[in-house]
């Protein structure tokens, strides 16, 4: 291998891959990875079928310290900058849901794509490498590596954060950070699913139901799944980027139906029935059993229709419609799709990723303090931050 180059990118995920084409246009380009295979993240999401990007995808869809931050590189690279690359590779998709673009086929496509995109620029991928140390030189910096000591005037960090561990994922990217003085907001697992204690919900395991799910920071629409640990499901990953140990998430299971209304109408015309016979006619059946013993001497779902009054009935739907719960915590890390926090966007500069204290250090994707929703934001993020650092590259 050679020791000199102009470009290393540690980390050949989705933002390392997609920066070194960029960067190669100024220069040999090295793309190194301690795993055994490049883009192991990307062929895992969206069920193997890889959710690339978000249609909709703009600053509002991202947490961090700085919310303005975000905004250069997400404008200057769009969801449909990648669909052009992607079409080009021949590469079939479609929108799922709330404009989440998914492969028809495998996810391997992506992986694919991004790779064939290093041949044709001349980028060398090193996968099994590992850095040991770094250090600032002169005319840019010196690795220790698997390979020996290698010197490259740039160096892109693109290891992301510390979510699914059992894929390799390290804390890497903060260790550099801080070596070269730059502060990292503390991080947490995001887009996670909720543990409760005891099983709570062991016997809900598998039941789905489209809900509203909020807190005093976040609300979003969408299905929630109950598991043997607790809440997952689109809608409470989502809402897990916002919540703090100990805070509390209101459920609404009520979600696009008016019970109130067809509860009275049906006590005119069914009045005999069960509530929890009608319940069952617009929330799973093992939910309103569940909820008849969890709500024991609160709600007795046993009673006939015909015997609830109005007050009853709105008491009824307004506790349906604001469930209160308190996770004991989270999955972690170990399931976490990505990490909140991270690098601190102050010592970086929003149009080039590149540190403002030590020219020619750049962090990408997630390894910075830019965490998106869940459905493809997080991928945009990395194509868009990697290109923004990568173009800066290949001008200076």
């Amino acid at each position: 291998m050679n020791t000199d180059w102009h470009t290393i990118i540690i980390g050949a995920g989705a933002a390392g891959l997609f920066c070194a084409p960029f960067a190669a246009a100024a220069g040999p380009t090295l793309v190194m990875d301690h795993a055994k295979k490049p883009g192991e993240k990307i062929r895992i999401s969206g069920g193997g079928r890889c959710n690339f990007t978000n249609m909709y995808a703009e600053p509002s869809n991202f947490l961090g310290q700085n919310p303005h931050f975000p905004k250069s590189a997400l404008a200057r690279y769009t969801p449909w900058d990648f669909v052009a690359l992607v079409d080009q590779a021949g590469v079939k998709w479609h929108e799922k849901t709330l404009g989440q673009l998914f492969c028809d086929e495998k996810s391997t496509q992506i992986v694919q794509m991004l790779t064939q995109r290093l041949t044709d620029a001349g980028v060398t991928l090193s996968l099994g490498s590992t850095v040991s140390a770094v250090q600032k030189e002169p005319q840019g910096f010196q690795l220790d590596t698997s390979h020996g000591r290698l010197r490259c005037r740039n160096l892109v960090i693109a290891t992301g954060g510390k979510s699914i561990p059992k894929m390799g994922a390290t804390g890497f990217a903060y260790d550099i950070a801080r070596q070269f003085g730059h502060d990292i907001i503390d991080t947490q697992a995001a887009l996670v699913p909720f543990t409760f204690p005891d099983g709570r919900f062991s016997a809900l395991s598998g039941v789905s139901l489209p809900v509203r799910v909020w807190n005093d920071r976040a609300s979003f629409e969408e299905a929630l799944l109950f598991t043997h640990r607790g809440l997952s499901g689109p809608a409470i990953l989502q809402i897990s980027s916002y919540w703090q140990p100990g805070g509390g998430v209101h459920i609404d299971l009520t979600h696009g139906l008016d019970l109130l209304a067809t509860l009275r109408a049906q006590r005119q015309s069914a009045g005999r029935r069960q509530l929890s016979t009608e319940l069952s006619r617009h929330l799973p059946a093992r939910l309103v059993e569940f909820l008849a013993t969890e709500w024991a001497g609160l709600v007795d779902l046993t009673q006939r229709l015909a015997d609830q009054s109005d007050k009853a009935l709105e008491a009824l739907v307004a506790r349906l419609s604001d469930w209160q719960l308190t996770p004991s915590g989270t999955e972690g890390y170990r399931t976490a799709e990505v990490t909140l926090g991270g690098v601190s966007t102050d010592g970086l500069d929003s149009k080039s990723m590149m540190s403002k204290t030590v020219p020619g250090l750049y962090f990408i994707g997630e390894c910075v303090d830019v965490t998106g929703w869940l459905g493809g934001f997080n991928f945009q993020w990395a194509w868009a931050s990697a290109r923004a650092a990568g173009q800066h590259i290949a001008d200076s």
